[in-house]
């Protein structure tokens, strides 16, 4: 229960920090597009710092929650942010919800249900060795890197859906990365956990995975983005925690295949409510750097 109430939370402050961080990066200068002067921008703006505020205290949640709990547990739970970005949103557009907005979070919460419930994540397993720890590693970095190489040749729109896809990946890595630490910290104590590289590795993932997000919140608005965001991060965390942290899952045959289900449902319920009007829509009108539309 510790662990599925510190997943909701993390979940809450992840959702509401996003809505404001890209209602502020939709005011930054074009210019300034996937380079690190995008954050020396939007750190003038007070709507955005309170969005990096709840950003940084949802991943700080999620990752006790990462230390109690298996990764194929907690992913799927932090994967309901949007509904909370949908409150907020709602609220700051006046925008009802409708059949798709409805439909939306019954599936996502469905999803999430049924995959816990069928796959009873479990640690447990042997952690992988060096060898397939690295290849996962450079399959899911490999595959955010190249899908932001492929997003600066394609139109605002599609650029800022593969950047939240490339982001969405390297989340659900520093996710894993996370859960290694926390192990390490238990097994050998705070002190010795700087001499490894994983630690520095969190940190590096995390600014670019910021970076990547900021860049495309600036460039599409957040229906764009949060979609392909929200919907890599579990599965490239569920990858992670499978492939290398020896996270197991049920495998008998109805098992995998509510598991499935369950999965299908979270990616088709975090479209439709990424994709609701009631999604900020972006720049409306020409506002100054530093300004904030928090009423």
């Amino acid at each position: 229960m510790a662990v599925f109430l510190l997943g909701v939370g993390a979940a809450c402050c992840l959702g509401l920090g996003f809505v404001l961080q890209q209602r502020a990066a939709a005011r930054a200068p074009l210019a300034d597009f996937l380079s690190f002067r995008l954050l020396l921008d939007l750190i003038k703006m007070p709507d955005w710092l309170l969005g990096v505020f709840l950003m940084v205290l949802g991943q700080v949640l999620g990752a006790i929650a990462l230390a109690f709990g298996e990764v194929s547990l907690v992913e799927p739970l932090t994967a309901t942010n949007l509904l909370f970005a949908m409150a907020l949103s709602r609220w700051l557009t006046r925008q009802p919800l409708g059949w798709s907005g409805w439909g939306g979070v019954a599936l996502l919460a469905f999803g999430v249900t049924a995959f816990i419930v069928a796959g009873r994540p479990h640690g447990g397993g042997h952690e992988a060795g060096a060898l397939r720890h690295w290849l996962v590693f450079g399959l899911v970095a490999g595959l955010a890197l190249l899908l932001t190489f492929k997003a600066r040749r394609l139109q605002p729109s599609a650029e800022a859906a593969l950047l939240g896809l490339a982001a969405g990946f390297l989340y659900g890595l520093q996710d894993a990365l996370t859960r290694v630490c926390g192990e390490i910290v238990q097994d050998e104590g705070t002190a010795n956990l700087f001499a490894h590289w994983q630690p520095y590795a969190v940190g590096v993932i995390g600014l670019t995975g910021m970076l990547l997000v900021q860049s495309a919140f600036e460039m599409a608005p957040l229906r764009m983005s949060l979609p392909s965001l929200t919907a890599a991060q579990p599965l490239a965390g569920i990858a992670c925690g499978i492939g290398f942290l020896g996270d197991r899952l049920r495998v008998t045959t109805g098992a995998l295949a509510w598991e499935a289900v369950g999965l299908a449902a979270i990616v088709v319920g975090v479209i439709l409510l990424g994709r609701h009007p009631a999604m900020p829509p972006g720049v409306t009108a020409s506002e100054p750097v530093g300004a904030t539309r928090v009423q």
